[in-house]
């Protein structure tokens, strides 16, 4: 990248502070804040990724490169919001970004770093990803504070309540949230650690997408519904304003106490209604092609074959606290492993857990240390599609020695200051892409995040 947009990007998080007061709030006298009318906050994040070279005897054209590689991604978000006449919130969130994932973020189907999208640039560009409404309904109960942050006012409102949230944002801003991993901006990185893995959830190349959610809190439960466009076509850049091709989503959430600690348990279930391929119908069409290469077997392609359709999944989030300074996460989901992915990645069935800890015991409160690990899996169908030499949305190696894809991810995330976190993640993967000829494959990162 040119120097020049290096300067730009480094200059962002003295701009960004100096707003850091940009916002209109009061208190009242029982100690809930009277509802801010309107707020500005900011982010910046850079993340710097790499790995040395690992054993390949092959790869293919989405493949991780098997030659040592570092690259770079850097995002600025803009969250400005008003509260309107009628209570409604209204949210805009420009962001700038840059850089590129690893190998162009492919090669690994539990993909290294969140903050990578499918789109990468060397130079910085802007964007829209975020713009919406949301307002809440009170159905009764005891007040309760609402704390000012991102995309969301300060203020109060009932225990019980229906919020309502419409226009363009990210599927998992609602769904699928976990306290301990779900942020790659400040616990883990890895896509199939910060969301369910088989979550195959509505998203342009860059995660965002046009719907509307409904959820309803009633004492310690949460029920959730949403609508949300897919693509125009698997992993795509376009999404249009309209519902020609759907997701429809839903998830019970029931929040408890275990020994004087707080939990959540969450049940999810989706489907997309799209064009789409069955692996065994692109495999049974390249057995009637030629090949090019005697004795070889043609390459399916999913593209040819694509016919309207629904596809399933299921996903159960947990998390508990175990002390003040100790949580637990686990995920588990599973997906119609007959057809291809369409938005997120190839993994058919996925099983996460981790730990969180925060430093107090060695006299850091507000660090924290994430270990975790995933084991990623794709169905039968999909295995043949990709041994033949298939190609997907992450993973295509050319070929295929079937294996688990298993990752290990830990992080130490120091806290400097009110608005500036540095963080050194290690991962390892063995058989990236579900390819036992390849890796391991060990990676190193280093992130800085700034925010107020």
């Amino acid at each position: 990248m040119k120097k020049h947009h290096l300067r730009r990007l480094a200059a962002a998080p003295f701009c960004l502070l100096a707003l850091s007061h940009a916002h209109a709030q009061t208190t009242t006298a029982d100690d809930n804040p009277a509802p801010e009318s309107w707020a500005i906050h900011g982010q910046l994040t850079n993340v710097t990724q790499g790995h040395k070279r690992f054993a390949s005897p092959y790869q293919g054209q989405n493949s991780l490169d098997a030659a040592g590689r570092t690259e770079e991604t850097t995002d600025i978000t803009l969250y400005a919001g008003v509260r309107l006449p009628s209570g409604t919130e209204l949210w805009l969130n420009p962001e700038i970004d840059q850089g590129f994932g690893l190998s162009n973020t492919v090669g690994m189907a539990g993909f290294p770093s969140g903050e990578a999208y499918k789109v990468g640039a060397d130079t910085p560009y802007l964007r829209l990803p975020r713009a919406f409404l949301r307002h809440t309904f009170a159905l009764g109960g005891a007040q309760e504070a609402v704390e000012a942050g991102p995309n969301q006012l300060g203020g109060a409102r009932t225990q019980d309540n229906v919020v309502l949230t419409a226009g363009k944002f990210s599927v998992t801003d609602i769904f699928d949230t976990n306290s301990y991993a779900h942020d790659p901006r400040g616990d883990f990185l890895n896509w199939s650690l910060i969301d369910a893995g088989a979550f195959d959830y509505a998203a342009d190349a860059w995660g965002f997408t046009y719907g509307a959610a409904l959820e309803w809190n009633q004492g310690s439960r949460t029920v959730r519904a949403g609508v949300f466009q897919l693509s125009a076509q698997p992993n795509g850049k376009i999404i249009r304003p309209t519902l020609s091709q759907f997701m429809l989503v839903a998830e019970l959430e029931q929040r408890y106490q275990w020994d004087g600690h707080g939990g959540k348990v969450k049940l999810l279930g989706f489907a997309n209604h799209a064009s789409m391929a069955r692996y065994a119908d692109a495999v049974h069409q390249a057995a009637g092609v030629a090949s090019s290469v005697p004795g070889v077997p043609s390459v399916p392609d999913v593209a040819g074959v694509r016919r309207t359709a629904w596809r399933t999944g299921l996903a159960v989030n947990l998390e508990q606290e175990l002390t003040a300074d100790v949580g637990l996460f686990a995920r588990a989901s599973v997906n119609d492993g007959a057809k291809e992915a369409y938005e997120f990645t190839e993994i058919n069935r996925s099983l996460s857990g981790g730990v969180a800890v925060k430093g107090a015991a060695w006299g850091r409160p507000d660090d924290t240390v994430g270990v975790a690990a995933v084991v990623n899996g794709l169905s039968g169908d999909a295995r043949a599609y990709f041994a033949q030499g298939g190609i997907g949305i992450l993973i295509g190696d050319g070929g295929m020695q079937y294996g688990a894809e298993q990752i290990l991810e830990a992080y130490y995330a120091a806290r400097l200051g009110k608005h500036l976190s540095l963080t050194l993640d290690v991962q390892e993967a063995n058989h990236p892409a579900y390819n036992r000829s390849r890796g391991p494959v060990h990676l190193l990162a280093a992130r800085v995040h700034a925010e107020f």
